[in-house]
């Protein structure tokens, strides 16, 4: 495994500037190992929702924990509000970055993250295959 470590600033959304690396830098399989920081805006699946909920004010990152890949990410994300209230959920774009928040990845080069579509559900799950040499 190697890493990378990225400092976010404030505007940026976490969900996209993630994107844009994991497509820059060819990920096939990664992890976030770690994050902290803060936001401004929140933008979360819940769990058993389909649609977005959406948070405005300062909120602390708590944890962003996940899988990053070309074929498709899958990461969840927890924040804090000034009460140390606690919300958590699927991250989706609008997750905007109120100071920094400091990011360390770790990428597996010999390995490949897929989603294939799992009958149990029907959603697209992950499937670990081993990366094929060029």
């Amino acid at each position: 495994m190697f890493t990378y470590s990225i400092r976010l600033r404030p505007g940026q959304d976490v969900k996209k500037e993630l994107d844009a690396l994991v497509q820059k830098r060819r990920i096939g399989a990664g992890a976030m190992l770690t994050c902290v920081g803060s936001l401004t805006d929140v933008t979360l699946r819940l769990a058993n929702q389909e649609g977005p909920t959406a948070w405005k004010g300062h909120f602390e990152i708590v944890s962003l924990v996940g899988t990053l890949s070309m074929n498709g990410s899958h990461l969840h994300l927890s924040v804090s509000d000034s009460t140390g209230h606690t919300i958590g959920g699927h991250l989706l774009d609008g997750c905007k970055i109120y100071t920094t928040a400091e990011l360390v990845i770790g990428v597996m080069p010999d390995l490949d993250y897929v989603r294939e579509p799992d009958p149990t559900f029907g959603y697209r799950e992950l499937v670990v295959k081993k990366r094929k040499k060029k």
